[in-house]
């Protein structure tokens, strides 16, 4: 991975609503199932022998009653399932407050102690890319030319402007575009590198707060050992 360094340019409640309306379909299949029988009972203690009730229609209620059954238990083991993988996710994504992530993302923070802003860039192909830094206002910080290659490549900040202004410590948003050699339009991506600040877990699945903006788990490209 190649680096590049930016100078300045002179100028749940609806779970508990779900867990007691499968309680009662439950209880009313089996109030059902329960009359059903006891007047099946009493219709074969009642029949005339010599012209005995057709089997076939109180057979496929049967059936049918069963069937029913089965459906309720599946569902409720699918939503058994459900709530151990939502526990699941919320116990992994708590162990990542802190934890230092890389997330497809423009936002980087600046910090006060002169390490600058940094990106990933990811270009498709050797090309020139342009890129503007604007600060949480919209105002642009910077803006320069680079030659960038293929594939990754980091990109630091130092947080002077054009003018060589420091800028303040924040966040900081970085917007690249990139032509080839034959000036033709290339797709250049940006990655960032943060810790993860906090974590929501009202929200399902559970959403990571990173460099102010919001991802779930699976937006995550990499975790990043600590260093030792």
């Amino acid at each position: 991975m190649t680096a590049i360094t930016a100078t300045p340019i002179p100028t749940s409640s609806s779970t508990a609503a779900s867990g007691t309306s499968n309680s009662l379909n439950q209880a009313e299949i089996a109030s059902n199932f329960t009359q059903f029988l006891q007047l099946l009972t009493t219709q074969l203690k009642n029949q005339d022998p010599l012209s005995p009730m057709d089997t076939n229609q109180f057979t496929q209620q049967l059936v049918e009653f069963s069937q029913v059954e089965q459906q309720m238990k599946t569902n409720d083991s699918l939503s058994t399932l459900v709530t151990m993988q939502q526990a699941a996710q919320s116990t992994e994504a708590l162990q990542l407050v802190g934890a230092t992530v890389v997330v497809n993302g423009s936002k980087a923070k600046l910090a006060s102690d002169g390490s600058g802003a940094t990106w990933t860039l990811n270009a498709t192909k050797p090309a020139t890319a342009t890129i503007t830094i604007a600060d949480s206002t919209g105002q642009t910080a910077f803006t320069g030319t680079y030659g960038v290659s293929s594939g990754p490549q980091t990109f630091t900040w130092d947080g002077r402007g054009n003018n060589g202004q420091q800028w303040p410590a924040g966040t900081y948003t970085l917007t690249a575009t990139a032509v080839d050699a034959s000036g033709q339009s290339t797709a250049i991506s940006t990655q960032v590198q943060a810790p993860v600040d906090s974590v929501d877990l009202t929200q399902t699945p559970p959403v990571l707060s990173i460099n102010g903006q919001n991802y779930t788990m699976d937006q995550l490209q990499k975790i990043v050992a600590a260093a030792h």
